[in-house]
């Protein structure tokens, strides 16, 4: 579905990156509002109060394990290209999978911004030079691409929670964490456990993992 493009949200935690990614899409894309963030909460807090036309999102955020930026910000429902130092095939494959418009190497030439963002315009998915996808017959069923598929359905409370089952936190931790009752987490957990479907936090981490990088690089597969 083609989308018009007039602003933009870039999530980095590198300053000087961020300016020059924002003097980039001006150039190439015709943005006319540009905001930033370094966190992925600080984006949600932003994403909350306006949507922009699209997110431009580094995977690598202080706040973020593997695909998790991605999949929170994709459930709200605005477009995400991803622009990575990490360009293994497999690492690219998940973001596609996870539902991002387009992936650009960090390290590309303005060309590949512009034609990303016109392939966005355009309604179609922006893959990079060089990027070799699974073999037919091999996505959609791997315990990855389950797992992807089951994270995108927590809403953003769900995943915060499901991010501090995963750092150790018991119940009654991620309710004084998250200033809400223990009665709200435990029913959170319940939601939880059932979009994964699993039957423990155990197993909810387990699916949780299946997202990180660790699992993406080819030496871990």
């Amino acid at each position: 579905m083609p989308v018009n493009l007039q602003s933009a949200l870039i999530v980095d935690d590198h300053p000087l990156f961020c300016d020059a990614l924002a003097l980039t899409l001006r150039a190439v894309a015709g943005l006319q509002k540009i905001d930033t963030a370094d966190r992925l909460e600080q984006a949600l807090e932003r994403l909350d109060q306006a949507l922009p036309d699209v997110v431009v999102l580094d995977l690598n955020l202080p706040d973020v394990q593997g695909l998790e930026g991605l999949i929170r910000i994709r459930a709200l429902g605005v477009p995400v290209i991803v622009v990575s130092s990490l360009t293994d095939d497999r690492v690219v494959g998940a973001v596609l999978q996870a539902g991002a418009s387009g992936f650009v190497p960090k390290h590309a030439k303005r060309d590949a911004f512009r034609a990303a963002f016109d392939a966005l315009r355009e309604g179609r998915v922006y893959l990079p030079e060089g990027f070799v996808p699974q073999a037919e017959g091999t996505s959609g069923n791997s315990p990855r691409d389950l797992a992807l598929e089951r994270l995108g359905l927590l809403t953003r409370q769900q995943a915060k929670i499901l991010e501090l089952i995963c750092a150790g936190l018991l119940n009654k931790q991620i309710a004084h964490e998250l200033a809400i009752a223990e009665t709200t987490v435990k029913a959170h957990v319940t939601a939880i456990m059932r979009k994964l479907g699993v039957q423990s936090r155990t197993q909810a981490v387990l699916v949780a993992n299946e997202a990180s990088f660790a699992n993406l690089m080819p030496e871990n597969r």
